[in-house]
This record gives structure tokens, C-alpha cells and sequence, in this order.
């Protein structure tokens, strides 16, 4: 297959960056599982963006401290002032943020020092996710295919030519393009407990270390302090932090609260777990007491359905949570403007790393900086485009590719123990 712009991924990353394209680009997407599949229609809690200016050095600030000033400062600062054009873009193609009266309605989550959450009840992620889907599905010049994996890239004299990919019948055949955008995800399939989906089990990273492309802080792995415990192994229901910020607690199993909950998510999640050893117990409790009943039930009203059809009624009792691996922190290393060490390649959204979030994510960053840096990359493509001559035909020895799932799994399992202890 040939194309213009190939585009690996299909959640919010993938989507906004497709949008952002020009309509003259023949642009491909395929996704390694169905379209709806994506981390980006999992998130609950909301979207940051800058109030005003009067909130740019707070909102800095916030994001900085809870990265440990481990931080790009370039990075932060390009997402912060690019948030109210994105916001403005999502608005138009119908994304249904909260109002309060005739402006937005902002909530609050942990370590941010004053509201600035857009939200749309607790699928704030989903809202504007499947938004993007449908607006990307409307364009002529886009093609997507389901069930399709990359399996690995076409690399020439340091140039990506696109990549080598698995249909859904098992057939491996290549797909070359002018430019590629790797927007693959995290890591979460490779942990026992996430609040990932199980098929996103770090791809490019895999197929980068492959190729020498250049990674970063692949060892930054944020767990979430707060998701539904059951009993067994599998995807964790998260229990969003904007629940916290709206006034619920965490409370041991005397009924004590033991720990800030508003903290940066690393210092919450340690609390919780060493409060877990000090009481012999799998998990603690969380309790909504200070939220009105209306309140659970309008802002929250699938994390109030979803714990009621566990036997849990939120408005009258605590439910058990425990911390899961969440977020990725780490990735490919990109630029500014998401470019990786690979000329015509570029990485977006959790796959990639342009030192944002630093050690530890700030709460909701991940969506803001997605599609910042999606609509940077398809602005760096087109302002630098050069068409790049096909291949009449490429040769492809599927001998190579027997095993490469769990292969690739323990390609990047290795490299991360590996940076942890260096």
C-alpha cells in the first residue's frame, strides 16, 4: 500500500493530528484494535486549559512541581498558551464541554492550585474522542483500517518509509508514505493491573529500540492512586481524580483519612499502598460523603453506575479503590514540534516524550498535550513536505516476525528495567 501520511493509532493523537492535515494529503490510519478502542475514550476527569493570563504562572507551576522540575520548560510553555485554540477547535466540531451560564464550567483535581478542568461528566475523553472520530470519518482523504498492526518500520539511510503491518487474516504487507506518525499509545498491556486497555503494549517503542531511534525517561510510569478494586487481573475501572477534587477522602480501614488527596498523584498512590501494608489489607476506601447526592449523579454519573452495578452505592457508602499503573511518562523522544531522531518520522500522544509531564503527569495534561503536539506535528509536516519516491515493490521474510508479540513485550520490558537501574 502506498500513501501520503500514514498515521499509526487511532485515539485522540492520531485523530486531531489527521484533522489538522490538508484535505490534498492522501492520509492513512490504521489502528492495532476496532477505532473506539483507544486509552484517549477511557479518560474520565477532564482537559486542562490557561483561564487567562492571570493563570499562566500558576498553571506553569502546577504542571512543573508535580513533574518533580524534571520538565521541559519549552514544552510546558507550548502547551499552556496553545490550550485555548484547542479548546476553541474542539468546540467547533461539537465537543460538549459543562457551562455555567453563558461560559465554562471548571473543576478542580490534584495538584492544581485553582480550578481549570474543562469536563463533560466524567467521560470527558470519550466526549471528545468520538467527536474527533466523527469529524476525521467525514473526510474524503482519509482511509482507515481496523484490526491492522505495525509490526515494524521501513527504514532506509536513517529515513523512515513507512512500515511493515499484520491485516486482521494474518497477511504482513508494507505500507510506504511521505511521512509517518507513530500515535500507538502506552504501555499498560504489559502490567498485571492498568487502567489500559490490554492490546496497547508499547509497539513503537519496541520498533524504535529496533532501529536506534532515540527514547526518553522510559522509565517514568505513573501509577493512578484511585481505581475500583476487583478482585482478579485485567483493565482497572478508574475512579477519576476529579472525584478527589470535588472533596472525597481516602480513609484506611479504621475510617481514618491518612494523606492529602489534592497531592501529585506519585505522593497519593505511595500513601495509599504503604497504608495497604500497614493495615495487611488489598486496598483502602474512598468516600464521596462530602458530595451531594446530586452532585455524584450529574457530574459522575457513570463512576456512580458502574460502582452501584459492583454493590456499591456511592451516595451512602465508601468503595474500595486501589492504585494501578495508569500513564506512560516516557517514550519516543520528540521535539517541539514531535519530530523523533528518524527523518519523515514523527510520534505523538502517550507513545511519545517532549518532557511535559516530567516524572509524574500532572491531572489532566495527557489530553492537552496530545493534541497540542498532534496539531504541531501536522503543521511540521506539511511546512517541510517532500514527497519521497516508492518502491515499486518491498520484500518482506515473515519468518522474521514469528513470535514478535511476546518478543517485542520483553524488548521493552528489558529497556525499561534497564533505565530504572541505571
Amino acid at each position: 500500500m502506498q500513501t501520503d501520511i500514514l498515521i499509526v493509532g487511532s485515539g485522540a493523537a492520531g485523530l486531531y493530528c489527521a484533522l489538522s492535515l490538508p484535505r490534498d494529503k492522501n492520509v492513512l490510519i490504521i489502528t492495532k484494535d476496532k477505532l473506539e478502542n483507544s486509552d484517549s475514550f477511557l479518560a474520565q476527569g477532564g482537559i486542562c486549559v490557561l483561564r487567562d493570563e492571570n493563570d499562566y504562572e500558576s498553571f506553569f507551576e502546577d504542571t512543573m512541581r508535580a513533574g518533580h522540575y524534571e520538565n521541559n520548560p519549552q514544552s510546558v510553555d507550548v502547551m499552556i498558551r496553545s490550550s485555548r485554540a484547542v479548546i476553541g477547535e474542539l468546540v467547533e466540531i461539537g465537543v460538549r464541554f459543562e457551562r455555567d451560564g453563558d461560559g465554562f464550567a471548571y473543576t478542580k483535581e490534584g495538584a492544581h492550585s485553582k480550578p481549570r478542568i474543562l469536563f463533560h461528566e466524567d467521560e470527558t475523553g470519550k466526549e471528545i474522542t468520538s467527536k474527533l472520530l466523527t469529524a476525521v470519518q467525514a473526510l474524503p482523504n482519509v482511509r482507515m483500517i481496523e484490526n491492522c498492526v505495525m509490526v515494524d518500520l521501513l527504514c532506509e539511510n536513517e529515513s523512515c518509509l513507512g512500515v511493515v503491518a499484520k491485516s486482521e487474516g494474518g497477511q504482513f504487507f508494507s505500507i510506504q508514505a511521505d511521512y509517518t506518525v507513530l500515535a500507538t499509545g502506552g504501555i499498560g498491556g504489559l502490567f498485571e493491573h492498568s487502567t489500559n486497555y490490554s492490546h496497547l503494549t508499547g509497539d513503537a517503542l519496541a520498533v524504535a529500540i529496533k532501529h536506534g531511534v532515540k527514547l526518553k525517561n522510559i522509565d517514568y510510569i505513573q501509577i493512578h492512586p484511585t481505581t475500583f478494586y476487583e478482585q482478579g487481573n485485567g483493565r482497572k475501572f478508574l475512579i477519576s481524580e476529579s472525584v478527589r477534587g470535588e472533596g472525597a477522602v481516602l480513609l484506611n480501614w479504621k475510617g481514618e483519612r491518612f494523606v492529602d488527596e489534592l497531592l501529585p498523584r506519585d505522593v497519593v498512590a505511595n500513601a495509599i499502598l504503604q497504608e495497604m501494608q500497614k493495615d495487611g489489607k488489598p486496598h483502602v476506601w474512598l468516600s464521596m460523603a462530602a458530595i451531594s447526592a446530586d452532585e455524584i449523579k450529574t457530574h459522575f454519573p457513570h463512576i456512580y453506575q458502574y460502582c452501584l452495578k459492583a454493590g456499591y452505592d456511592v451516595t451512602k457508602q465508601p468503595i474500595p479503590v486501589v492504585p494501578a499503573q495508569h500513564y506512560f511518562m516516557g517514550g519516543i523522544d520528540v521535539d517541539e514540534n514531535s519530530g523523533t531522531s528518524m527523518q519523515r518520522l514523527f510520534a505523538v500522544g502517550e507513545t511519545a516524550c517532549n518532557g511535559v509531564h516530567g516524572k509524574n503527569r500532572l491531572a489532566s495534561n495527557s489530553l492537552l498535550e496530545s493534541l497540542v503536539f498532534a496539531k504541531r506535528a501536522a503543521v511540521a509536516i506539511v511546512n517541510g513536505y517532500e514527497i519521497q519516491p516508492k518502491k515499486d515493490e518491498i520484500q518482506i521474510d515473515e519468518k522474521v516476525y514469528e513470535g514478535y508479540e511476546q518478543r517485542y513485550k520483553n524488548v521493552v520490558l528489558t529497556a525499561i528495567e534497564k533505565e530504572k537501574n541505571k
